[in-house]
């Protein structure tokens, strides 16, 4: 890889007043987890009678919760097993050394914050956090990983409600305030970062448009092209090489 744009990006990190970073699964990819879209993501895959995609559905998830716990056992509950990659970490370093002012992520897996990011916007909701469906009671990510280790599904200790995962399923509305507070800093950021994102899962991808829309520098480094390529001031496509070296040249 030229040395030449990689140290435009360092100078663009190096002189951003407002500088974000968006991140979608081609990052989680590099810390073991598999893809959720494309032609051989987990989505498309098959659990018993159910397609990965229908066990995210909430209207699936409130009439089979235990095909749902029964495929996530193996799945989400396994997350916290794994390491946060060199891109989380770099972008944690950044924030530290206060050259990027948040992660607005479509992931789910927490590895942002296990790398030590502070402000982590979680675009598809989170799974540290879990909810009564009825009583709205919360509970934390470990000790339902207990309950659906041992095959369970989870039920709340108040009221006996179903509990489900803070994570936004195919049915329910996005945080609005969250989306609110996107778009507010999407439109004043003078640099972003598109990590590992199609920019094709709506209405998160409209996010950086409103960068590009406020003439903001665009840096995009994903294996595939977007539909925002045209747009970007600097375009990458091996996220582990581009970080690696911005680690190299920043430290």
């Amino acid at each position: 890889m030229s040395e030449k744009p990689i140290d435009k990006l360092v100078e663009l990190l190096q002189t951003s007043k407002k500088c974000l970073a968006f991140t979608g699964a081609g990052v989680s990819t590099l810390s073991g987890i598999p893809d959720f879209r494309g032609p051989n993501g987990v989505y498309a895959q098959k659990f018993q009678s159910w397609t990965v995609e229908e066990l995210h559905d909430i209207r699936v998830f409130r009439s089979h919760p235990d095909v749902f716990y029964q495929y996530a056992r193996n799945s989400w509950y396994l997350l916290d097993t794994l390491k946060a990659n060199i891109v989380h970490q770099v972008l944690a370093d950044l924030e530290a050394a206060g050259r990027l002012q948040a992660v607005y992520t479509q992931n789910i897996d927490m590895l942002h914050q296990q790398a030590g990011s502070k402000r982590v916007e979680e675009i598809h909701g989170t799974l540290a956090t879990h909810s009564c469906l009825e009583c709205g009671k919360k509970f934390k990510y470990p000790e339902i990983k207990k309950i659906v280790m041992t095959d369970k599904v989870p039920y709340c200790d108040r009221c006996r409600g179903l509990i489900k995962p803070d994570v936004i399923f195919f049915g329910e509305m996005l945080d609005q305030d969250l989306l609110e507070r996107g778009r507010r800093d999407f439109s004043e950021a003078d640099l972003v970062l598109v990590l590992g994102s199609s920019l094709t899962v709506q209405p998160a991808a409209s996010l950086p448009l409103l960068a590009i829309k406020n003439h903001s520098k665009l840096v995009i480094v994903n294996s595939q092209p977007t539909p925002y390529d045209q747009f970007a001031t600097l375009l990458f496509q091996d996220l582990k090489q581009v970080f690696d070296a911005i680690n190299r040249k920043w430290t």
